[in-house]
């Protein structure tokens, strides 16, 4: 190296001053970045707590329609599947999807199984023995 040790010294603290400066500016932007996602994501959460309060206040409300004269209820096809699909409904506290009704019936967890059970519970639906409460998901009418 030739010249003074001194400039050399010197130039190489300023120049470590100039990147002290930068990275302390991207530390800065780092951390304000990170304060909006905080921000973001208490709001997120504030927001799911929200929907969980109002759909449990929602589930707690009691039915308020007038009660209807009783209607029949709608005849069950007169096949043994059928027959075992409800019977699985019965002992069943929660909705079900047509692999859980396969599953309980101890068929095969196939797509031709499955897609037969779907099948069979949409039918159900449709006579009003049953209840489609979300896509695919099944359960008895409520009272």
């Amino acid at each position: 190296m030739s010249g003074d040790p001194q400039q050399t010294l010197g130039a190489l603290l300023a120049r470590l001053e100039v990147r002290e400066r930068q990275i302390a500016v991207e530390a800065e932007a780092a951390h304000e970045q990170m304060a909006q996602l905080a921000a973001l994501l208490d709001g997120l959460a504030q927001a799911a707590e929200h929907i969980t309060i109002t759909r449990k206040t929602l589930l707690e409300l009691p039915d308020e329609t007038p009660s209807a004269p009783a209607t029949p209820t709608p005849a069950l096809p007169d096949v043994p599947a059928y027959q075992q699909i409800m019977a699985v409904f019965a002992e069943a506290d929660a909705p079900l999807r047509a692999r859980n009704v396969c599953e309980a019936m101890d068929l095969d967890l196939v797509p031709n199984n499955i897609n037969n059970v779907c099948i069979k519970l949409k039918r159900l639906t449709r006579r009003g023995i049953l209840d489609e409460t979300e896509q695919g998901l099944f359960t008895r009418p409520r009272p």
